[in-house]
């Protein structure tokens, strides 16, 4: 899903690491193997590859994962960036929201009317098939993917007041899981953060506006 973000940090002189989360992909996960968070699986990932602090990066259900390893192992990263996702964040008001987000049969409309903007739909019908090829592949059978990992934490808005570390909040104006309105909330318990809105930009901001997501981005990360 990052092909059009490698090339461009490569160059910048990162390296770029993408993994492909338990039960994602080409990661198989075994019912029957030992139990684990999202977080702990990434650390475990980072610590292979001898790493100590790096640029996390999350978007979507990948946020939810780098919220919460942000919160339980901020010393081992270097700034985060968080874009169009809900965050995994559980207050009821929240979830409300949330719900009022998604009416009844949402869940059904066709995958890329949900994450892809309407401009960007009408512009770049070869986008769309290109987004769609990739989203088809990435989605691995229910056996495959295995029972759904839990939290390491609850993250509450609260909890997110405990983030120290430099934070970037990328919002999509056209973003139907996750408008402006939902993530300025978390944006605004963090101190510091910068908060970024790209107009006319869906669910998939990086694959919409690749230059413009690339050039936010890494202006962000060469100042920490």
């Amino acid at each position: 899903m990052w092909e059009q973000q490698v090339p461009a940090f490569t160059r910048a002189g990162y390296r770029f690491i993408a993994y492909e989360r338990r039960g994602f992909g080409r990661t198989v996960a075994d019912a029957n193997g030992p139990a684990s968070t999202g977080p702990d699986d990434l650390l475990a990932l980072i610590d292979h590859l001898k790493i100590d602090k790096f640029h996390l990066v999350g978007t979507a259900g990948g946020g939810f994962v780098a919220l919460d390893f942000v919160i339980s192992y901020p010393q081992r990263v270097r700034s985060f960036t968080l874009l169009c996702s809900q965050g995994g964040v559980q207050d009821e008001d929240y979830r409300a929201a949330i719900k009022r987000l998604t009416p009844e049969g949402f869940d059904k409309m066709p995958e890329s009317f949900r994450e892809l903007s309407p401009s960007y739909r009408v512009a770049n019908p070869e986008g769309v098939d290109r987004w769609s090829a990739f989203q088809s592949r990435n989605r691995a059978p229910e056996a495959v993917r295995g029972p759904a990992q839990p939290t390491k934490n609850r993250v509450t808005l609260a909890l997110l007041e405990s983030i120290k570390i430099p934070t970037l909040v990328i919002a999509g104006d056209a973003d139907l899981y996750a408008p402006p309105a939902l993530m300025r909330r978390m944006a605004d318990r963090i101190k510091g953060a910068q908060f970024v809105v790209f107009p006319d930009a869906g669910h998939s901001v990086w694959w919409e506006v690749p230059d413009k997501f690339n050039q936010t981005v890494l202006a962000f990360v060469a100042k920490h």
